[in-house]
Parts: structure tokens; C-alpha cells; sequence
């Protein structure tokens, strides 16, 4: 025993195996890391890809930097009380793979992969990368059911081919609809804005019956309504959360690849996952966190710190589905 632990009568705590943020190797959330999906419940799976980028690259580096920013996230949620890493079995599975100079032989690697997760009956929560990896995403675990979808983006996402190319980070949505595995009719999209090349940009979206909130809308409707008819329109089918961080106001968000400024704050954001706890969730991402573009770091940790809220409403569900 040392001198402290005797003046203090032997009561002082052992903090040899306590881990500060800064110590160790990070991974996603402090989960821990395994490529054996037999062991995993839910997937934090960092997807480095931004070739689908029409304006500022630099989303490849997403993943690293979310990894390195999520050492600050502990493991309960103040708010709603869940601690997800106590729930089931979260882990870091690594990074999807990628080819750096081909989106469609990226679009088969990714689409691959996470059917596999879906074979496995694993749930994969994902860090990109830009947006156009979210159709991907969907190819992989929407191939028997399609999903429907509660998005969070400045950008429908739903305009088509782009100089010739089908897959790009402003087209994934239409594609997934194209492919059968996004139900249109399921979703909602939050935040739209911005200025536009032309009107018809995002037509897609309401031609095909999606529910587009723009920002005007919803400042006039108010959050707890916005959260209330996104729930009304997945109802409780099967429901993939796609956020794309430029939905954020830039002030917050500036490292990313097309920012739009007017957006919605941070806390916001955080309230309206939230909101969907209960949902039939079966997968999420968050993209465009390009960490060239913001030296502080403050969209890395917005990332890290979104991609533990869908966790928390994720594991929750899958709790549910589990106990039913």
C-alpha cells in the first residue's frame, strides 16, 4: 500500500485500467474492434469513399477523423437514458472497401458487402464517405424489403445522371428508388435549400411521393411537428436514417462538401433523432464530414456525436424487435 492509500484508510479507487479519450487506439465510439461478424449485433463500419463529390473533397478522411472525435462519447445518453454498448453487441468492424478511382466498381464493393451484413443479421450504422455511398447501402440490406427513409440533408438528393454519370453524391435516392429498395412514400426529407441551377432539380422527390420539408416549412411547422410526420410517414415498416451533415447550419458544420447556410442547429439536430426512438430502424448513416475543410475538428465531432444518437435509437429497436 503507498502513503496516499494509507492516509486515506487503503480508499483510494484503482485507476490503472481507465482509459482517458486520448489514450489508446480509437475506434469508433470506444466499441470494440472485430472483423467476425458472428459476434456483432450492430456494425460501426467507416466507409472512405468521396468520388461522387461535385464540389469540396475530402470526405474519404471522414471516417478517420469521426473515430478519432467519437473518444469523447461516453456511453450513456443523458437524455433518453440509453446506453447502447450495454445493449447489445456493438462493435467497430472497420472500413467497407472501396476502389479510389471507380464510383461504379465502388457501388458493387460496397453493395456486396453490406449483404453480407444483412445475411449475417447485422445492423450497420456507417461514417462516410460522401452520399453517393448511401445507395449502396440500401442495394445491400433493402434487396428483399425496401426501406423507407427519414433524411436529414440541404439536398433532395434525387436529381439524375450528372456529365454522363449514374452514380454521383447528388443522384443516390433516385437510384435506390429505381432499384426497388427505397420506398418512396416512406420518406421524408428535412431541411431542403439553397439555390438551385434549376427548379426541376429535385422534382423527383415530389413526382415519386416523397414528403420534402424545406427549411421555410420547417421553421413554420416547428420541431416537435417535423418529428411527429416523419413518424406518420415510415409508420412501422422498416426505416433506414440517412443525415447528411450540410442539413446542419455551416456555423456548426463547415467541414463539409457543399454547404448551405440557414440550417438547422445542432441541438436540432440531436432532438429530432432522438424523436425517433420507437421507429423500426434498421440502419443509418452520417456523410460528408470532410475534415480538410474544418481545422477545429467541430464537424468531426458533430459526427461522432450524430452517429451515437442513431446508435442509441437504433439499439433500442433492435432490443424491441428481439424482445416481440
Amino acid at each position: 500500500m503507498s502513503k496516499d492509500d494509507a492516509a486515506d484508510g487503503g480508499m483510494t479507487p484503482d485507476f490503472s485500467n481507465y482509459d482517458f479519450p486520448y489514450m489508446g487506439v480509437p475506434t469508433f465510439l470506444r466499441a470494440p474492434m472485430t472483423r467476425d461478424l458472428s459476434e456483432v449485433d450492430i456494425a460501426l463500419v467507416g466507409i472512405p469513399f468521396d468520388g461522387g463529390v461535385t464540389n469540396r473533397a475530402g470526405a474519404r478522411h471522414g471516417p478517420r477523423e469521426v473515430r478519432n472525435m467519437s473518444s469523447l462519447i461516453r456511453r450513456t445518453n443523458q437524455s433518453n437514458r440509453l446506453a447502447p454498448l450495454d445493449m447489445c453487441r456493438v462493435r467497430d468492424v472497420g472500413d467497407c472497401p472501396v476502389h479510389p478511382y471507380s464510383v461504379p466498381k465502388t457501388v458493387d464493393m460496397i453493395t456486396g458487402y453490406y449483404r453480407e451484413l444483412y445475411e449475417q443479421g447485422v445492423v450497420p450504422i456507417s461514417i462516410g464517405g460522401d452520399h453517393s455511398i448511401t445507395f449502396p447501402i440500401m442495394n445491400g440490406i433493402g434487396h428483399k424489403e425496401p426501406v423507407g427513409m427519414v433524411h436529414f440533408d440541404a439536398h433532395c438528393d434525387t436529381c439524375d445522371d450528372f456529365m454522363g454519370e449514374k452514380f454521383h453524391h447528388g443522384a443516390p435516392f433516385l437510384r435506390a428508388v429505381e432499384a426497388g429498395v427505397l420506398d418512396p412514400k416512406r420518406t421524408v426529407q428535412i431541411g431542403i435549400r439553397g439555390s438551385l441551377p434549376d427548379m426541376d432539380l429535385w422534382k423527383f422527390s415530389y413526382d415519386s411521393g416523397m414528403r420534402v420539408i424545406d427549411m421555410d416549412e420547417y421553421w413554420d411547422m416547428g420541431i416537435d411537428a417535423v418529428i411527429e410526420e416523419a413518424r406518420r410517414v415510415v409508420g412501422d415498416g422498416p426505416t433506414y436514417i440517412s443525415f447528411d451533415v450540410d442539413g446542419i447550419d455551416p456555423t456548426y458544420t463547415p467541414g463539409t462538401g457543399t454547404p448551405e447556410v440557414g440550417g438547422y442547429s445542432t441541438y436540432e439536430a440531436l432532438r429530432m433523432v432522438r424523436g425517433l426512438r420507437g421507429l423500426n430502424l434498421v440502419g443509418g448513416d452520417v456523410v460528408e464530414v470532410a475534415p480538410p475543410a474544418d481545422p477545429s475538428n467541430n464537424t468531426a465531432l458533430v459526427g461522432a456525436t450524430l452517429m451515437f444518437e442513431i446508435l442509441c435509437v437504433t439499439a433500442d429497436a433492435l432490443v424491441s424487435r428481439k424482445g416481440s
